[in-house]
């Protein structure tokens, strides 16, 4: 009998420690405004695509949000909400000039899907209203956060592992650091330009 309640606990604990998980927090500081933080590429680790289809607007002359992360794999819609036409292109996703692309110039209340299957930044410009620009940060993994206000994310439910942790902001370097999450973790930058 004890034996058995020996065998059954380690089963237990073998059990708890292989669905281990925790969040990454921590705060951005150097730069005002929005923030991106996200686990770069784990090597040899795929993930499926996203189902949810976020839109980025177009209202009073400006992309609403400014600032949007997404996974790899994820298929944005774009609309138009304005009274006048609008066009959405890019010139590359992250240092790939080959990605970039028009989406065309559409009216009123249309929407375009484009599905990003390369990571990196993507600049939102409209051709139509040169004032107009926006970031999409294309995450190669699914644990990603945006700042709030004062510069706090988290990263919720990071399996337990050794990863590379990477903020952007849009008038900033880019930054990396190695990080270990075990029940979680905490990883603070500062930012310059």
């Amino acid at each position: 009998m004890k034996r058995k309640t020996l065998m059954l606990m380690a089963v237990m604990t073998g059990f708890c420690m292989v669905a281990s998980a925790g969040d990454i927090e921590g705060k951005v500081t150097g730069m005002k405004g929005k923030s991106v933080v996200y686990v770069d590429t784990i090597a040899g680790k795929t993930f499926p695509a996203p189902k949810d289809q976020p839109v980025v607007d177009q209202k009073g002359l400006v992309f609403v949000p400014h600032v949007i992360v997404v996974q790899q794999g994820t298929t944005v819609q774009f609309l138009n909400s304005d009274t006048v036409q609008h066009n959405v292109f890019w010139t590359a996703i992250g240092t790939d000039k080959k990605s970039g692309k028009n989406l065309g110039t559409w009216p009123k209340g249309e929407k375009r899907p484009y599905t990003f299957d390369k990571p990196g930044v993507v600049p939102l410009l409209c051709n139509v209203h040169p004032e107009m620009a926006a970031y999409i940060v294309v995450s190669p993994t699914p644990y990603f956060a945006e700042t709030d206000d004062s510069g706090s994310y988290k990263i919720k439910d990071v399996p337990d592992g050794s990863y590379t942790l990477t903020v952007w902001h849009e008038g900033a370097k880019n930054q990396s650091k190695p990080i270990t999450v075990t029940g979680g973790a905490k990883q603070d930058f500062t930012l310059g330009k």
